[in-house]
């Protein structure tokens, strides 16, 4: 598939087919929804108000709270005759988050992900083993859609069936593989118990994304599977996968489909718009959507932009891998910081596998920290540990090698994050295994906090 030509094309272009898309669905919402109309009347701001760019900093934000307390369609702006598609979020933190498409809007994901795939260098010839989950969730259908575009041949596994999955790789001589970075990892954990070396297997290309994942994460799946590992971003209000990716040429940020998806950055506290170059809350409009367009999305996701064009040819926006969420933030005695950040510390020492589990607890006025991080079967092979007599913690912790272990990273973490932890090697296999997003934290903190 050839690159489309609001890949490359200049800035001021790029900005006309903005406020173009961004007018005209400023009308529709306010024509079409209730909702809409009454926020903006709040705001004090009519479509005729919308005469630049600029003027996006006028309209409200819309939080996920609003999606879910207009459920299950009430920010629907096309009439259900036209709605083709449903997709929904989990619902595990409240009401599902419903997201209508009508064919166009399916035509637009499957355009924003042949973009991704192409930018990942997967063509025509490739076999494309898609593990990301089919159903309401976004990721499998919206990858194979794009897949599909650029002639791919696409294999619809889902989740699931690890060594099934393994099976797959080896007879069908998968050569990309879609999943989250973290099910990846532990389908190799599984293929080394079966004595499958990955590195000899026809895979060349992963497309990343669901969950954030670090450069030492990167780096752990190119050297086990031997490919080429590219980071997507997205989330289903705005469309799915699809809103940016990488291109396997750089990587050095990812490309925001803006002719679709209008980022800004501001302050998560002030609301303030932020330059091009600093970090801070990604927030997304949707300006060509057409069954549910949302305005000023907050993603929650902390990111900066990038305005200059990549060495690879494209000129859109590019945006930072998503380094944490501002509700995913610990807040630990006054000092911030986001689980990924322990990832990236645990990868670069050796004897540890990438599965970790960050506690938090309140001991009387004090928060406290536990990281519980799984060594490898090499570690405990070395260690001396032998699991069938008494508990794996205790065991660990009488070797003198897993206490140095524990030291070391207990001081990484504090000259990173700043803050003291206690850490716990734990056992291969003690931590939970996720098919989908892997859970990092487990915050035991009473809820009044």
């Amino acid at each position: 598939m050839a690159w489309s030509k609001e890949e490359t094309i200049g800035r001021g272009d790029m900005r006309k087919i903005q406020l173009g898309r961004l007018q005209k669905t400023v009308g529709t919402i306010y024509g079409k929804n209730p909702v809409y109309k009454k926020k903006l009347d709040a705001a004090g701001v009519t479509p005729g108000d919308v005469k630049s760019l600029d003027d996006i900093r006028r309209l409200p934000f819309t939080a996920k709270g609003e999606i879910r307390d207009n459920y299950p369609f009430g920010l629907f702006t096309a009439s259900m005759e036209d709605i083709v598609e449903f997709h929904a979020t989990s619902g595990t933190t409240g009401k599902m988050v419903v997201v209508g498409y009508t064919r166009g809007d399916v035509e637009l994901w499957t355009e924003v992900m042949a973009r991704a795939c192409t930018g990942a260098g997967i063509t025509k010839s490739d076999i494309v083993q898609n593990i990301y989950g089919y159903g309401l969730f976004t990721g499998g259908l919206g990858t194979h859609y794009g897949a599909m575009r650029i002639g791919a041949s696409v294999i619809p596994m889902s989740g699931g069936n690890t060594q099934r999955q393994i099976t797959i790789m080896q007879d069908f001589g998968s050569t990309v593989v879609t999943s989250t970075p973290s099910f990846l990892m532990h389908i190799h954990e599984v293929g080394e118990q079966m004595g499958v070396d990955f590195r000899k297997l026809k895979l060349k290309t992963g497309l990343f994304g669901a969950e954030p994942w670090s450069e030492s994460m990167r780096g752990a799946i190119e050297e086990k599977f031997g490919i080429t590992a590219c980071d997507m971003y997205g989330l289903s209000e705005i469309i799915g996968p699809g809103v940016s990716f990488e291109c396997h040429q750089v990587r050095k940020g990812l490309h925001v489909n803006e002719d679709y998806f209008y980022p800004e950055i501001i302050h998560p506290e002030t609301g303030e718009v932020l330059p091009y170059g600093e970090e801070g809350e990604l927030v997304l409009s949707t300006i060509a959507n057409e069954g549910q367009p949302l305005l000023r999305y907050r993603t929650r996701d902390i990111s900066r932009l990038d305005a200059k064009p990549c060495a690879c040819g494209r000129t859109l926006v590019r945006m930072q891998r998503i380094t944490g969420r501002t509700d995913d933030m610990l807040i630990i005695r006054g000092v911030n910081f986001f689980p990924s950040q322990v990832e990236s510390i645990i990868l670069k020492r050796q004897g540890v596998s990438p599965h970790y589990m960050v506690v938090v607890d309140r001991k009387g006025s004090m928060d406290e920290v536990e990281v519980q991080v799984e060594v490898t079967d090499d570690f405990m092979a070395k260690a001396g540990a032998d699991v069938l007599k008494g508990s794996e913690e205790e065991i660990l912790k009488d070797v003198a090698l897993a206490r140095k272990k524990m030291e070391n990273l207990k001081r990484d973490i504090k000259d990173i994050i700043g803050i003291t932890v206690k850490v716990t090697l734990v056992a291969p296999g003690t931590i939970p295994r996720s098919e989908g997003k892997a859970k990092r934290v487990d915050d035991r903190r009473p809820k009044d906090r």
